[in-house]
C-alpha cells in the first residue's frame, strides 16, 4: 500500500513537483465587454482557470521553476497593441490565431487574405524569448495571456493526417524515412526512399520509443511541455472544441475591433473531413489494447490540467 504522498512522487505529475506557481489566480479584466450574450462563455471559462488553476496548486509547491525562462516562453507569440500573448498549440488553431494577430498588430486589414505560408513562414510576429528579461517579464505581468487546447486524441490524429497522409517534404523524408526505417519490416525501397506512406501504427510506435531515431515535433508535442501552464499563469483557456465563441470573447476583452471576427475556414486540406472523434475512433482501432494505453498515458497531464475525458 503507497501512500498518497508516495503515488504523486511516482506519477508523471512529478516532474511538475518543485516549481514556482504564482499563488493568486487574477481576476480577468472584462471592463471592454460591451455585450450581455458572453455570460455563458465567461461562466465556462472562470471554471476552466479556476480548475487549472486548482490542478497546478495541488501538486506543485512553491520553489523557483527548474527551466529557463527564455525556455519557458518561447512558444509564445506577442501582439503589442492590444497586449496579448499567445501561446501557440498545433493542430489547435494556431494558424487562424496568427492570423487574427497580424490584423490585431496592423500587419494585415483582414484574416482572409493571408496564406498558409505567409502565417507560418513569414515571421511576421515576434515570440516573447526576442525580448530581453525585462521586456519578457514585463509582458507576462502585464498583458493577457491567452492558451487554446484541444482533446489529445484529436490533436494527436488531426497532425498525423496533416504531416503524412498529404505530400510534404519536410515530414516525409525527415520523419516518414526514420520512421519506416525502424519500425517497418521488410520495407521497399521505395518506401525507404521517399518516406511517404508511414501508418498510423508506426508513428504510434515512433511516439511511444524512449529511443526515437528523430525527435520530437511541436505538432505532437504535449501541451504542457509547450506552454508550462503549471508555471505561466494564463489569463485565457480557449478549447478547440468552442474555438469561435471562446475566441471572439476573447477578442472582446482585448478590445479588438468590433468588425474582427475569428476566421471559420479550415487552413489547409479542406476538402478532408475534420478529425472528430469518430475520426480518432477509427484510427485507434490500428492500435493494441496496450498501445491505446501508453498513448493516453503519453498526454495524461493534458488531459487532466484541461479536463478532458479519457477516450
Amino acid at each position: 500500500q503507497l501512500s498518497d504522498r508516495q503515488k504523486v512522487s511516482m506519477s508523471p505529475l512529478s516532474r511538475f513537483r518543485g516549481v514556482y506557481l504564482p499563488p493568486v489566480l487574477h481576476p480577468l479584466n472584462k471592463t471592454l465587454v460591451k455585450d450581455g450574450k458572453w455570460m455563458d462563455v465567461d461562466s465556462t471559462q472562470e471554471k476552466r482557470r479556476s480548475f487549472l488553476h486548482d490542478f497546478c496548486k495541488k501538486y506543485n509547491s512553491r520553489k523557483q521553476p527548474r527551466i529557463h525562462l527564455v525556455h519557458l516562453v518561447s512558444r509564445i507569440y506577442v501582439e503589442d497593441r492590444h497586449k496579448v500573448l499567445y501561446c501557440e498549440v498545433p493542430k489547435a488553431g494556431c494558424s487562424n490565431w496568427k492570423r487574427v494577430l497580424m490584423v490585431l498588430n496592423g500587419l494585415a486589414a483582414s484574416a482572409h487574405n493571408i496564406s498558409h505560408d505567409d502565417v507560418h513562414y513569414g515571421k511576421h510576429l515576434r515570440k516573447l524569448d526576442s525580448y530581453d528579461l525585462k521586456g519578457i517579464y514585463t509582458r507576462l505581468n502585464t498583458y493577457t495571456k491567452t492558451i487554446f487546447v484541444r482533446d489529445p486524441m484529436e490533436r494527436l490524429v488531426s497532425a498525423f493526417r496533416d504531416k503524412f497522409e498529404h505530400p510534404n517534404s519536410y515530414y516525409h523524408p525527415v520523419f516518414g524515412k526514420a520512421i519506416i526505417k525502424k519500425y517497418r519490416h521488410n520495407a521497399n525501397e521505395e518506401a525507404l526512399k521517399t518516406g511517404s506512406g508511414v501508418k498510423f501504427k508506426e508513428f504510434i510506435q515512433y511516439l511511444l520509443d524512449s529511443h526515437r531515431p528523430v525527435g520530437m515535433d511541436i505538432h505532437w508535442e504535449q501541451v504542457s511541455k509547450l506552454c508550462y501552464p503549471c508555471l505561466i499563469n494564463y489569463d485565457f483557456i480557449g478549447k478547440f472544441e468552442t474555438l469561435e465563441e471562446d475566441a471572439n470573447y476573447f477578442l472582446q476583452l482585448v478590445g479588438a475591433p468590433a468588425e474582427l471576427k475569428f476566421p471559420k475556414f479550415k487552413d489547409r486540406h479542406s476538402s478532408d473531413e475534420r478529425t472528430s472523434a469518430e475520426v480518432v475512433r477509427q484510427y485507434l482501432k490500428e492500435l493494441s489494447k496496450e498501445e491505446r494505453q501508453l498513448t493516453y498515458d503519453f498526454y495524461y497531464l493534458d488531459y487532466l490540467m484541461f479536463n478532458y475525458t479519457s477516450p
